[in-house]
């Protein structure tokens, strides 16, 4: 689950970041931190809706490159 310090940080930075649902990348949601709570996490994508997505998903930088959930993968 991601971090409480790690959404905050996304969210005052304004960075784009990625969040990794499965072992598809274009599964995956690029977008803005705007909120949270204990089980989700709500995200702006560029075409300005929002999506809400649970906090067990990988939420990393969209600038680095794309991470795996599966343990074994790089």
């Amino acid at each position: 689950m991601v971090s409480e310090e790690l959404l905050d940080q996304f969210r005052l930075s304004g960075e784009k970041v990625r969040v990794v649902r499965d072992g598809l990348e274009m599964n995956d949601v690029i977008g803005i931190v705007v909120a949270w709570d204990d089980a989700s996490v709500v995200i702006r994508r560029a075409n300005r809706r929002v999506v809400k997505l649970s906090r067990t998903y990988l939420y990393e930088p969209a600038s680095q490159e794309r991470g795996s959930i599966l343990e074994g993968e790089v």
